[in-house]
């Protein structure tokens, strides 16, 4: 299990990308355009997540990759009536895996640095994926 632990830090610390470089790939450039143009949160939310968030590095829409699936995620959000801008914020527990929480320390600290408009549309694609 410490390996698997170790190997998933490995993979994240090398799967983060510098805020402080010029948007290179096609995502980050996406980013840069949602930026300038009034997007749909849900909109807002991919580009980020699929972009600067670097979320989709650990999760996938419909299964477990690192992390849980999206879906899994907006399951048990809604469930629990939880609040998913709050986790990122890093204001609350985890509540969807517990056992992973010390594996996305790295894009928690990222995603406390998103402005509230960015956290809410990381979570409203969230919830979009929830079926």
């Amino acid at each position: 299990m410490k390996k698997l632990v170790l190997i998933a830090l490995a993979f994240l610390a090398f799967s983060c990308k510098k805020e402080s470089q010029e948007p290179s790939s096609k995502e980050e450039q996406n980013t840069v355009v949602a930026e300038d143009k009034e997007l749909a949160p849900e909109e807002l939310g991919k580009i980020i997540f699929e972009g600067k968030g670097n979320c989709i590095s650990c999760h996938k829409t419909d299964e477990k990759l690192i992390g849980p699936s999206l879906q899994e995620i907006a399951k048990i959000y809604q469930e629990k009536n939880a609040n998913i801008v709050t986790f990122l914020k890093g204001e609350s527990e985890a509540i969807v895996d517990p056992s992973q929480f010390a594996v996305m320390q790295a894009n928690l600290t990222l995603t406390k640095t998103f402005s509230d408009k960015e956290l809410q549309g990381l979570e409203a694609y969230i919830h979009s994926n929830l079926k």
